[in-house]
Formats: C-alpha cells, structure tokens, sequence
C-alpha cells in the first residue's frame, strides 16, 4: 500500500512564498505503475478543488484556480512531489492535502491515499 507524507506548510505574510513537499512512501518490491498525485487545499467551510496535478509520466497540471502562482512539479528517482507557491493570499490559508491515485486521475474522488495533510496560513 502506498502512503504519501506532506511537508513544508507554516505561517508566511501575503505576498509570501512557500514550497510544500510530499513523499511517495512505496512499499518494498512494489512495481511502479502509472499514478497521479495532486495537491487538494482543504478549509473550513470553502469549497476547494483539485489545484494541481501530476502524472507518473511527468504531465503536469496547474489548474486555472490559482491564477498561476502556483506551480506542481515532480521527481521521479526520489517518488517526490512539490508545489511552489508564490504571491500567497490569505485566501491560500489552507490544510493542504497530497493525494495519491493509480492511473491518470482528474476528480478528486478517484484519488484513493490522503496524507496527514500541511498546514498553512496566510497572515500579516
């Protein structure tokens, strides 16, 4: 079973700049297969979609949501995933969540492994 660990959240001023990491845990003697892995901002009470995505085969999708400040990006000899954010709103603050799924994902509810989620928050 595959596990995905999140980190790099905390507390930075709007206008501020954060890279969030996540870690593809594999279990030993897995075989890769094709697989997605996206970032999902979760706060109370918003609505929040799918921001970015990334497949096995390095197609990357940064959405339209954020307006181009932030970008997804991978590394595949490390089973790593990042998102860069940059220009960061208050309207960032978030429990960002790295999801994981077996094949070329787009909706969220295909994503079957969550991490334990990165917190930040966007605050002068």
């Amino acid at each position: 079973q595959v596990q995905v660990e999140e980190s790099g959240g905390g507390c930075v001023p709007p206008g501020g700049a954060l890279i969030l990491s996540c870690a593809q845990l594999q279990p030993s003697g897995m075989r890769l297969s094709r697989h997605t892995m996206a970032w999902y901002p979760q706060a109370p009470g918003e609505q929040h979609k799918l921001i970015a995505t990334i497949t096995s085969v390095g197609s990357a999708n940064d959405g339209d949501s954020t307006k181009g400040r932030f970008t997804i990006s991978g590394d595949n000899p490390k089973f790593a995933v990042y998102l860069q954010m940059n220009n960061l709103e208050p309207e960032d603050t978030a429990v960002y969540y790295c999801v994981y799924g077996q094949g070329y994902l787009r909706r969220l509810a295909d994503f079957t492994v969550w991490g334990q989620g990165t917190q930040v928050t966007v605050s002068s």
